[in-house]
């Protein structure tokens, strides 16, 4: 669906491509810009799946703890949110997965969902409390009371940076991470905030609202390499440009829940989307994680 010419110079006209299917539900695509690599969540079914270079898809981790999103830090390690567990975990060298957030004070998190992380190593994240209910998590009573925006230091410290969100979800930051987006899956919008020296955020207007005709609502969300924002939504996933204006929406067959750049070149667009994995080659590339 096209609304702007621009949609094209961006994500031009290639054919959508299923290239893996018959899962419960798939979530957070990473894509391994060295490894040459693609892994991704199946979160009902408690696995992460790998796509090898040549297509060959292979259960990566079994269980996974129902992880959702995923995320590469700047020395090319996994972290990985998971639904089952309320944690955020590394996968170390020595394959080992070390636990860097559980809880919030005394209280455990509700189900961190996404994650990205700063240049300077900063891991911000999403919590929202979609994995204490039936099939995408374990049901359970949630101890925080509200449903926020976190960072982790390098020291380990857990930092509450947003806390009035209905269902926050997908985040990510604009090119020179002065600014990180946040979107709210409830409520169907995009904000903005501004990043402070400290890390810590400012601002958190409404940035953009994911409107339109379809199943779906915000979920993942990614840069390109131009500024624009790409973020699930109903339909498939919606495309704007740094002004927050849509220029379209990549209509998908399934309900988008997130994507990634991925190959060589970082302009296939890989969609996890209810069932099955899907890409898309797109014009304008996105960015590597390290």
């Amino acid at each position: 669906m096209t609304r702007d010419p621009r949609f094209g110079d961006v994500v031009g006209d290639a054919e959508l491509e299923r290239v893996a299917q018959g899962f419960g539900f798939v979530e957070g695509p990473v894509w391994h810009p060295h490894e040459k690599w693609l892994v991704f969540s199946d979160i009902p079914n408690s696995r992460m799946h790998r796509r090898r270079p040549g297509g060959e898809t292979e259960v990566f981790r079994e269980p996974s703890q129902m992880a959702n999103g995923n995320t590469l830090d700047r020395q090319g390690r996994l972290l990985s949110c998971e639904h089952a567990t309320s944690r955020v975990i590394r996968a170390e060298a020595d394959g080992s997965l070390r636990v860097l957030a559980s809880h919030f004070g005394d209280k455990a998190l509700n189900s961190p969902n996404d994650i990205v992380v700063a240049a300077g190593g900063a891991v911000y994240f999403t919590d929202p409390s979609y994995g204490r209910m039936p099939y995408y998590g374990v049901p359970r009573a949630q101890e925080l009371s509200f449903q926020g925006v976190y960072r982790i230091d390098s020291d380990g410290s857990v930092v509450l940076l947003a806390d009035d969100f209905a269902q926050p979800n997908g985040l990510c930051f604009s090119l020179d991470e002065s600014r990180l987006f946040v979107n709210d899956t409830e409520r169907q919008h995009i904000r903005v905030f501004n990043v402070k020296g400290n890390g810590d955020l400012g601002g958190g207007a409404v940035w953009a609202v994911t409107e339109g005709d379809g199943p779906g609502a915000p979920d993942g969300m990614k840069i390109d390499s131009r500024g624009n924002v790409y973020c699930c939504g109903p339909g498939g996933v919606h495309v704007f440009d740094a002004s927050a204006h849509r220029m379209g929406i990549i209509r998908m067959p399934e309900v988008a829940a997130n994507f990634t750049f991925g190959d060589d070149d970082l302009r296939s667009l890989y969609v996890t989307a209810s069932t099955s994995l899907y890409r898309l080659r797109v014009r304008v590339p996105g960015l590597r994680l390290f």
